[in-house]
């Protein structure tokens, strides 16, 4: 059995201004959300959610290479 990676996804990278005011990544499978990893601008901290149990650690870590690669790690203000 082949192990999914990141490509086998779709991947959207989006900003929110209102609650917490930030930018991040989301993972989807189909109409899932699997995956969220945030910048918070507003408390200068970022976080990982994971709404799907038993993902594979290789997607986890493939989707944090690439929150790496397309989010500026500086915080705004």
């Amino acid at each position: 059995m082949r192990s999914k990676s990141l490509k086998d996804y779709e991947v959207i990278i989006g900003s929110d201004v209102n609650e917490r005011d930030g930018i991040g990544i989301e993972i989807w499978s189909k109409e899932q959300l699997l995956i969220e990893i945030f910048r918070n601008d507003k408390n200068e901290e970022y976080t990982i959610s994971v709404f799907e149990k038993d993902l594979p650690l290789s997607l986890i870590e493939e989707a944090i290479k690439r929150f790496k690669k397309e989010i500026p790690s500086v915080f705004q203000k």
